[in-house]
């Protein structure tokens, strides 16, 4: 049995129309799983069908990205939607990627919310449950993706659900535990090398520096590199060499 062991997911998925946003067919070979845009932040139906042929293709986890119905937003905007209209756009969305992945004879394999959807479930139980009970309901034997550590894991622990305790290569952390708000300058890591010191230090020890300097503990099954940066398939890459000198098992969740 290996020692240490995670699964590389990334954002996939979000070109719609005219416009092309990430490095797909690049980053999808470096990865474990992909979670692919549903339509409401982001992607359409060709694109969808691209993706999740293309993560056929390539042995990827198939998983869907719900967020909030803001294309203008990309998603990033916080709506103030009850947790009854939540529960019904993450089972609309998880329905469009599955037919989709039946085209293809594939099985879904996680969800993971978007966006300001996924931080808000990260700090607001009640939301986080209309979350988890709708993957529930949907297919109990979908994996849930949430922060690690946040309301979003614990609401899924207690449905029933399966959970993957998230963590990202390129974001930093405040000392609670959540990420830093992309509005602040720092919020985002440039460096691969930086990026992959710390993942390292997530998977092995169990911490991640806060940008404070104060150490956060933290459980890492599955590490997220965002698809849509520039950077996104020099950090993957690097991520996955750097994992793998330094005796860590990429592997998909639930795999």
């Amino acid at each position: 049995m290996e020692k240490y062991l995670v699964d590389i997911n990334s954002d996939l998925g979000e070109s719609f129309g005219a416009y092309q946003i990430g490095q797909d067919d690049a980053v999808m070979k470096y990865i474990t799983s992909a979670n692919i845009a549903a339509g409401f932040h982001a992607g359409d139906h060709n694109v969808i069908a691209r993706a999740v042929k293309m993560a056929a293709e390539n042995n990827v986890g198939i998983g869907v990205h719900p967020g909030f119905q803001d294309l203008q937003g990309f998603g990033r905007r916080l709506l103030h939607v009850d947790p009854k209209e939540i529960y019904n756009l993450i089972v609309y969305q998880i329905g469009a990627v599955q037919s989709f992945a039946k085209l293809f004879d594939q099985e879904l394999s996680h969800v993971k919310p978007h966006g300001a959807l996924y931080n808000l479930a990260a700090k607001d139980f009640q939301r986080a449950q209309a979350i988890a009970h709708a993957v529930y309901d949907f297919d109990p034997n979908l994996i849930l993706f949430g922060l690690a550590g946040s309301e979003l894991v614990k609401a899924g622990e207690a449905v029933g659900l399966q959970v993957a305790n998230e963590v990202f290569a390129d974001r930093t952390y405040q000392p609670d535990g959540s990420l830093t708000p992309r509005r602040e300058a720092n919020a985002m890591i440039e460096d691969p090398k930086q990026a992959v010191d710390r993942v390292i230090r997530m998977v092995k020890d169990g911490k991640v520096e806060a940008v404070d300097g104060s150490d956060v503990s933290i459980t890492a099954d599955t590490i997220c590199v965002h698809g849509d940066t520039d950077a996104a398939l020099a950090f993957v890459m690097e991520l996955q060499q750097g994992l793998v000198k330094n005796g860590i098992t990429i592997k998909r969740v639930g795999k």
